[in-house]
């Protein structure tokens, strides 16, 4: 007789996919506000900001841009700054101590930099310290924040030894992600066109950093939750941190953690949390650049299957397309011009879409408008791979 507690449970690739459907509010969007569904899927990326409105709306009924916005700079719900691998994301204002606790725990990455142009740890700690005081009771440009830098540490904090955009930019911005993995910096409105940087303390008041331990174990669970079942490797991916680093962290959760496999491949989701979805994959999305469910489902070769990883990824990375998704997996790519309320879609499907696709289609097309608050103008074309339509 099978010892039932050595019972691996598995699951179908589509099974996979409906879970991760279901959780980032893409199978049906969840009845909530912006701040809930950013929470759902472990942060919104925002490198491009109308990029990150459309992610969200795109899984809350009802949301447009303006929504979004008045939620990170009006209820200040949502708080833009550095996330998992150092990049620009919204995260829930009230997570942030767990998100901060989190990732100011990782490893600290390689510098690829030459060591005369790096910061030395005492310099990443006086840097880091400035910053927090320069920010505690204001909003500063860059170069504000440059000069108060300056003066709270010395002129080696500004020497010009960081590449930027085909300049150099000061030496001290090296720290900048670490400042807001410590909850010393975040983004504040834009003062016109320019970025403005301000301290999390002024709109989040006696906030701390969650004790590293605690917080990591949390991160996992959220980010199994959202993406699971998947591997510590993944994990690591996700985060940009050390493989082996997280091996470790999975094996210090082993109690709190189940493994599973799909179609023969082994991976861990929390204990219990074995379910396929209630319903099949389904569904026809528009997803932005950056969306968080290309950029953090694994494996790629699965969700981004022959042809899709020849047109979406670049380089093997995620994130640098905007995606058509079928049924849970990269079935293409489309492309947005704006001219004044003028939205023109070009959708470029890898496969004819059927008429229950295409009708699909048109409602994304739709909500793409609402959403951006403009007139779509939807046109159907021709992927292009290796040159040749």
């Amino acid at each position: 007789m099978t010892d039932q507690s050595t019972v691996v449970p598995r699951l179908s690739w589509p099974d996979v996919w409906g879970r991760r459907l279901d959780r980032h509010g893409l199978a049906t969007p969840v009845r909530g506000r912006p701040v809930d569904a950013v929470a759902a899927m472990c942060g919104a990326h925002a490198q491009v900001l109308s990029a990150a409105e459309l992610s969200v709306g795109l899984r809350v009924a009802g949301v447009t841009r303006n929504d979004v916005r008045q939620a990170l700079w009006g209820e200040r719900s949502l708080v833009k700054t550095y996330g998992p691998r150092g990049t620009v994301h919204l995260l829930p204002t009230r997570e942030l101590p767990l998100w901060t606790g989190a990732l100011g725990a990782l490893p600290a990455s390689a510098n690829s930099m030459s060591a005369d142009a790096r910061l030395t740890p005492d310099q990443t700690e006086e840097v880091v310290a400035a910053i927090a005081g320069a920010l505690a009771d204001a909003e500063l440009t860059i170069d504000e924040l440059t000069a108060e830098v300056a003066t709270r540490t010395g002129p080696w904090a500004v020497d010009p030894v960081v590449p930027a955009f085909g300049s150099m930019a000061p030496r001290w911005r090296q720290a900048i992600p670490l400042a807001a993995h410590r909850g010393a910096l975040c983004f504040g409105p834009n003062r016109g066109r320019k970025v403005t940087y301000t301290s999390p303390q002024r709109w989040l008041p006696g906030f701390q950093p969650a004790p590293a331990s605690a917080a990591l174990a949390d991160l996992v669970r959220r980010y199994l939750h959202a993406y699971g079942p998947a591997t510590p490797q993944q994990f690591a991916q996700w985060l940009s941190a050390p493989r082996r680093w997280a091996t470790q962290l999975f094996d210090s959760l082993a109690g709190e953690l189940q493994r599973v496999e799909v179609a023969g491949s082994v991976a861990w989701v929390t204990t219990g949390d074995t379910e396929p979805a209630s319903v099949p994959p389904q569904g026809v999305r528009l997803l932005p650049y950056f969306d968080a469910y290309p950029v953090g489902c694994h494996p790629r070769e699965r969700l981004f299957p022959g042809r899709a990883a020849q047109r979406a990824l670049s380089g093997g990375q995620a994130g640098n397309f905007p995606v058509l998704l079928i049924d849970g997996v990269v079935a293409g790519i489309w492309h947005l011009r704006r001219s004044g309320r003028k939205l023109n879609i070009t959708v470029e499907p890898l496969t004819a879409l059927t008429v229950a696709e295409r009708q699909e289609l048109d409602d994304q097309a739709r909500r793409v408008g609402e959403i951006l608050e403009g007139e779509p103008l939807l046109t159907i074309g021709t992927v292009a791979i290796g040159g040749h339509a």
